[in-house]
């Protein structure tokens, strides 16, 4: 599944990636963002995993913050800029939908930022959503130590990924939920998805949650119970009356 990536010192680097400074700035602020979630020790390094670490940036901030990471992306070409940029991390090659391949209790928590949603894409006739979901969260439960956080800034194309994502999360034992910066900017507003390991912890307050309108929620928390995405008999709650008005009010907000 997945193979330490290590380039030979004759491989041309790649010319693949320009790292603009606009991009490595928001990339930092997200990073900043979703380390702030996981709640780490003050002054503590930790051992943190970057799922989708890509060119390692996310990285960069792990490691100015005194922390030790590992690494895994799907793409050879991102991961050989991460190798040109000489990152402190170790960085494994791998498809995060087949799972995370480390011991268990192996790291002290887990960021990943901009990648999560790639697994609700059918890439391959092979490929089920649901079944790569629950196996990446399932396998990540395993890897982090009990009571760890595991934080995934996230671009969702509508409820129904948000659903279905955070129902195999639920599904493989964590429990959490959404936390969303600045809910009423169409430009700032930023999803992250929270989970706990092992316990159940406070979800955090999204940013900007003192200007939000209450019609816009900035949190929303799941339980492990699956029947939290169902009623009781057994139909979809996106189709009720409430989801309804709440469609309605939200293309309303939209100007729709």
């Amino acid at each position: 599944m997945a193979s330490s990536c290590r380039r030979p010192e004759h491989t041309a680097p790649p010319d693949v990636v320009s790292l603009s400074s606009r991009m490595i700035e928001i990339q930092t602020q997200m990073s900043e963002r979703a380390v702030e979630l996981l709640n780490l020790p003050e002054g503590q390094p930790c051992f943190l995993l970057d799922v989708g670490c890509g060119s390692g940036l996310s990285g960069d901030y792990l490691s100015e913050e005194g922390h030790y990471w590992v690494g895994v992306d799907i793409s050879n070409a991102m991961l050989d800029v991460a190798l040109d940029r000489e990152v402190e991390g170790d960085l494994l090659l791998g498809d995060m939908g087949q799972g995370m391949p480390f011991r268990s209790g192996t790291f002290d928590g887990c960021i990943s930022i901009s990648a999560l949603q790639w697994l609700c894409n059918a890439d391959k006739k092979s490929h089920s959503p649901p079944k790569r979901l629950f196996t990446f969260f399932s396998t990540l439960y395993s890897s982090l130590t009990r009571g760890a956080r595991a934080v995934f800034q996230l671009y969702p194309e509508n409820s129904e990924q948000l659903e279905l994502i955070t129902s195999q999360a639920m599904k493989a034992g964590f429990s959490g939920g959404m936390v969303v910066d600045y809910p009423n900017s169409s430009k700032a507003k930023k999803f992250f998805l929270c989970l706990f390991a092992g316990v159940t912890g406070v979800l955090p307050k999204g940013l900007g949650s003192e200007t939000s309108d209450r019609a816009v929620p900035n949190q929303v928390q799941y339980s492990g119970q699956r029947c939290r995405f169902k009623n009781m008999k057994g139909k979809s709650v996106k189709k009720g009356r409430d989801w309804i008005i709440e469609k309605k009010e939200r293309r309303r907000r939209q100007g729709r």
